[in-house]
């Protein structure tokens, strides 16, 4: 982005007890406009799932830790019984780097037709260009990457407890987002590029996973687990899905998280769902947030400061319960 072993049966007594504890807790989670009970969104878990990514080590492409990190996403994803797709790719970075890439695309109740795409970036910067020292070396990105992919599954999960939704779910894994270009360094796009940045999404926004595949809207998240994270409205998100936009903030507000999805303008930026938009033709939000002091990503942005000590399990909750609160609304 940027510019801006236990036996079988004690087995099925610990998921049985789990299940009923979660279905317990979501009776007590009423949308107060409609009336829908919503499943509650556990920040504990969105949390766990975003340390064990960063435990990988950084989600470089072409490193061991991406193609380890790429296998537990599609063995998790398949373990909650969703349909995992790999479209894997190829692409050439500004500084003429071949990169192995794979998107990793995951489906809930895929014969529905209307179907709402939620997506995130998995890989991670390689070098720390923000930083004062080691600006050579690839950052952890607990926020920059993990935690966007973290309350995915976690929202998959949810899902695949209750499985109650008789609309589609399309979760996408992005890879290739953050390699991009250093300060100083930009060079104009080969090989059919717009931009060094968001690889992922530009490749499978012209190359979908199925032929003809649409969604009603989409809602992208990237880094949403940062302490006291404020989401201003994003440029693009604005001009090109205006309802979306709407619907999503609004909800926030109505179930008390408006402190964190703010109503103020924030400025354009070229993101995965900038692509999604422009090439797949589905409107796509970006959850995104910003510095109100000085518009920037905050100051462990592309630095080794993003690490596990600033996701905050309250924002990974406020972005996960309104998420889930607007999908189990359609």
């Amino acid at each position: 982005m940027r510019y801006l072993k236990p036996s079988a049966f004690i087995i099925a007594l610990i998921l049985i007890n789990a299940c009923q504890t979660e279905k317990k807790q979501s009776e007590e989670i009423v949308d107060v406009e409609k009336k829908v009970f919503v499943p509650p969104f556990n920040a504990d878990s969105a949390f766990s799932f975003v340390e064990k990514q960063v435990s990988f080590g950084p989600r470089v492409p072409n490193s061991q830790p991406h193609n380890v990190t790429g296998n537990y996403l599609v063995e998790k994803l398949s373990s909650m019984n969703w349909t995992v797709t790999e479209q894997n790719f190829e692409a050439t970075t500004f500084d003429q780097q071949l990169l192995y890439l794979r998107n990793i695309i995951a489906s809930y109740n895929s014969s529905a037709s209307k179907r709402i795409l939620l997506a995130a970036h998995w890989d991670t910067r390689p070098f720390a260009d923000k930083d004062s020292e080691r600006k050579n070396e690839p950052i952890s990105g607990a926020n920059d990457g993990a935690s966007g992919v973290g309350v995915l599954l976690e929202i998959a999960r949810t899902i695949t407890i209750y499985d109650s939704l008789n609309i589609g779910i399309d979760i996408i894994f992005f890879d290739g987002e953050d390699w991009g270009e250093r300060p100083g360094e930009s060079s104009r796009p080969t090989n059919g590029l717009e931009s060094w940045w968001c690889l992922g999404s530009q490749y499978w926004s012209k190359n979908k996973h199925k032929p003809n595949y649409s969604a009603y809207y989409g809602i992208l998240l990237d880094m949403v687990g940062g302490k006291n994270a404020q989401f201003p409205i994003e440029g693009y998100s604005n001009e090109l899905a205006p309802s979306i936009v709407e619907k999503v903030w609004s909800k926030a507000a109505g179930i008390g998280f408006g402190n964190y999805f703010v109503r103020s303008q924030g400025g354009a930026i070229t993101d995965d769902h900038f692509f999604v938009n422009k090439y797949a033709k589905i409107p796509m939000i970006d959850i995104i947030p910003t510095d109100p002091s000085d518009g920037s990503f905050g100051s462990f942005h592309h630095t080794h400061e993003d690490d596990m000590d600033i996701i905050s399990k309250e924002t990974l909750n406020a972005v996960g319960s309104t998420v889930l609160h607007v999908i189990y609304n359609e």
